[in-house]
């Protein structure tokens, strides 16, 4: 059995919690207790060092314990410099420190995310008296380091990690046990909806959110797409809507449905395929066909279009969007034993600014019930 942790905010808290009580009763904790919110329940996690910076600073460290996921992050330290202010209407104000990276798509903000701040927020004013208010400034010392071997970058975070996740509880999602966590989630959310949105991540999930879709009706995959989608059209779903990076959910439209990248990828030959298709010139589906990143093969489509007043992105990404959702209603009937109508699929794609670049046909019908 797979051994749960905690996320990356959960740590980023308790070192906050430990910061704040030194403050108070300049003694060091060794346990700092977090209530997760989500789910509702206290998690204790051991303190590393507490030390006072000066009357009204003091600074704590976590270490990350993600369990038995794979997660780059497992024992990164995590620090949190917490200090008495004065002035302000706020009582907790949260800043990303070194190692925290800068969202890019909005403003230079620190890339901590609604579940990390709203964590730090009811935890650390729980523990304020009246009148008192605190700066909290998160630091992870290898963040800048770690990042470089992520995809913050695809998302628009550069210079760090991002505190980002719906949830305290940090599961192995490249595990059987973790596919029937998902299975029991979708079940339960089947039970009261016949219209879901898959999202494979957790930028799907936020960016979902946003858009003002009903986080009850939100499902996350993980890779699994091709076992959730059966199971979905088993619990007598009626319209799923696929909801996803591009360079992740294009895989479907090869016939991809398990989309771990250690597994299977062939972004770039469907990108090309459908790029010649629509009928791009040779040169430039050369340029697609060898581009590093599905990223930087949308980049050279988008500057055909700004250069020569076509319509490359729009053409190709609604072809990939119409063939994502056929070959998603192929792999659910052929693993149907029902024989009567299968589950309808829609899919909607966005890119590493998290802007939606198409909506399939069937993905605008859904998003008009969905919002």
């Amino acid at each position: 059995m797979s051994r749960s942790g905690y996320t990356l905010p959960v740590f980023a808290c308790a070192a906050a919690v430990a910061a704040l009580h030194w403050l108070h009763d300049r003694q060091p904790l060794t346990l700092a207790s977090v209530d997760l919110i989500e789910p509702s329940q206290i998690a204790e996690i051991p303190i590393e060092q507490v030390a006072g910076l000066s009357e009204n600073t003091a600074l704590a460290i976590a270490r990350s314990d993600p369990g038995d996921n794979l997660d780059l992050t497992r024992n990164t330290p995590i620090w949190a410099m917490v200090e008495w202010r004065e002035e302000g209407e706020e009582a907790v104000i949260i800043q990303g420190g070194e190692g925290i990276g800068r969202q890019m798509n909005a403003d230079d903000k620190p890339a901590i995310y609604a579940y990390a701040r709203r964590l730090l927020q009811e935890n650390l004013q729980r523990m304020l008296a009246p009148g008192e208010k605190i700066t909290v400034t998160i630091i992870l010392p290898e963040g800048r380091s770690l990042a470089v071997r992520t995809s913050n970058s695809a998302f628009g975070v550069v210079e760090g990690l991002s505190l980002l996740g719906t949830t305290g509880i940090s599961q192995p999602l490249s595990t059987p046990d973790q596919l029937a966590a998902f299975r029991a989630e979708l079940q339960n959310k089947a039970s009261r909806f016949e219209s879901l949105v898959f999202c494979i991540g957790e930028n799907g999930l936020d960016l979902a959110r946003k858009l003002g879709i009903n986080p009850e009706q939100l499902v996350k995959t993980a890779n699994w797409l091709g076992p959730m989608l059966v199971e979905a059209d088993v619990l007598g779903v009626k319209e799923i809507l696929l909801f996803g990076y591009h360079g992740k959910l294009m895989k479907l439209a090869g016939g991809i449905f398990h989309t771990h990248h250690h597994l299977a990828d062939g972004r770039r030959e469907i990108l090309a395929a459908h790029c010649a298709i629509a009928g791009l010139k040779s040169p430039d589906i050369q340029t697609v066909f060898h581009s590093p990143t599905a990223e930087a093969a949308l980049a050279h489509l988008r500057s055909l279009d700004a250069s020569t007043g076509s319509d490359w992105v729009n053409q190709v990404y609604s072809a990939i969007a119409e063939t994502i959702d056929a070959r998603s209603q192929e792999y659910i009937q052929s693993h149907s034993e029902s024989g009567t109508e299968v589950t309808v699929c829609g899919s909607m794609l966005f890119d590493r600014d998290r802007k939606i670049i198409v909506k399939s046909k069937t993905a605008r019908l859904l998003m008009g019930k969905l919002c």
